[in-house]
């Protein structure tokens, strides 16, 4: 099977020699029945665990009646998703998509569009911060402020200006006559699980106030409990005007979502922007019962901030143990980074050996994103192994 993949399959990904073919909770089962635990969640998509009872049911069920149908059409999933959404965020109106790199899109357009409509000059520019990562299309690419996903594409688009994270006074200094809105992630997760400064959020909202340009945040991999609130701008006292959401939001089955304010909402009129699939009544209905789960299931969220405590307090345990091989810990929920000194590749096959998924990201940064449904049993598990795998590599 591995042999027809890379025969038959582009050479996108380097993956791991690995076929899943079942998951359930935090399990997941390969193709010679081996099982492991997943602190990846399909990077931080499967927030319910995999196979969620109340997600699959809700799937077959809507495949039972309608699997698709024009947007030229009102979408029943569709509406009640869009309600939910709004009613329990900052925002009034709702677009979907089918990914985050198509909720970040929609996003740039929007903020543009709004510039054109609302602010003096011709403002098209948008700032975002180095080390971020907003997805593969050319927009979005271009936004990410990571040479390494851009320097194959060129020529970029233009209108993009990248500023250091957590820094207000750098964005204050970029921001000029064509700037019209700053984009960012409340904790970049892609860019080495980075948490923002104490009251960088709140002063960077500020500022934008004061200028009149709009906030986007990048809420695809915090959002939906990810960092213990249901949103992570939640942690800091702030409303955006526009949000970003994905990953976890389908509880496994692929959707995005752009978020805004009713003000910077209206921009939009019929035909500027459109997905074909955007909304599909099989992947809403698969978000009603998602964001339902999350909702109702009231001890999910105060135990992500539990677990992630637990979990970060085992991995600073490991950090005094191994000080040569371990620089930081950090994060917030359970968005969980280890950055360490040397790389990691080695120690996520290490650990993928020993039946635990996990990643590492920026090189050197262990990021651990587990299903927010976590043991202690199954941290401690990933930490004894962890030790075993440090153990190991230390001199002598």
């Amino acid at each position: 099977m591995i042999e027809d993949s890379k025969k038959y399959i582009m050479n996108t990904y380097g993956r791991f020699p690995v076929v899943f073919v079942k998951g359930k909770g935090m399990k997941l089962y390969d193709s010679d029945g081996r099982e492991y635990t997943d602190f990846l969640a399909g990077i931080s998509v499967n927030n319910l665990g995999h196979c969620h009872q109340k997600v699959v049911v809700a799937l077959q069920k809507q495949a039972q009646k309608l699997m698709h149908v024009s947007n030229f059409f009102h979408i029943e999933p569709q509406i009640k998703l869009a309600k939910m959404l709004c009613q329990n965020s900052f925002a009034d109106r709702a677009f979907f998509c089918n990914s985050g790199a198509e909720a970040n899109e929609a996003a740039i357009k929007l903020a543009r569009k709004y510039a054109k409509e609302n602010m003096t000059g011709e403002r098209y520019e948008i700032i975002t911060a180095e080390g971020s990562f907003h997805g593969r299309t050319m927009a979005t690419v271009t936004a990410t402020g990571q040479e390494k996903y851009r320097k194959s594409f060129t020529p970029l688009l233009p209108g993009f200006k990248y500023v250091p994270f957590g820094d207000v006074d750098a964005v204050a200094k970029a921001i000029t006559s064509e700037t019209c809105a700053v984009m960012l992630e409340p904790i970049q997760a892609e860019g080495g699980v980075r948490v923002p400064p104490e009251g960088y959020l709140k002063e960077l909202r500020a500022l934008l106030n004061e200028k009149g340009l709009l906030l986007i945040l990048d809420e695809v991999q915090t959002g939906m409990g990810r960092t213990g609130k249901l949103f992570a701008y939640e942690h800091y006292g702030i409303e955006p005007d526009i949000m970003t959401l994905a990953k976890a939001l389908g509880g496994g089955a692929p959707i995005g979502c752009m978020l805004a304010a009713e003000k910077v909402a209206e921009s939009f009129s019929p035909g500027d922007h459109a997905s074909t699939f955007g909304g599909n009544p099989l992947a809403c209905a698969a978000g009603v019962a998602t964001l339902e789960a999350i909702l109702e299931d009231g001890w999910l969220i105060g135990a992500t901030v539990r677990m992630g405590e637990y979990f970060k307090k085992g991995l600073m345990n490991l950090k005094r143990k191994y000080p040569a091989a371990i620089k930081e810990v950090r994060g917030k929920g359970l968005l969980i980074g280890m950055e360490l000194e040397d790389e990691g590749a080695d120690i996520v096959k290490e650990a993928l050996k020993a039946g635990y998924v996990i990643n590492c990201t920026m090189g050197n940064v262990l990021r651990f994103v587990p299903p927010l449904i976590v043991t202690e049993d199954e941290v401690d598990g990933l930490l004894e192994t962890l030790d075993k795998i440090f153990e190991k590599r230390q001199p002598g």
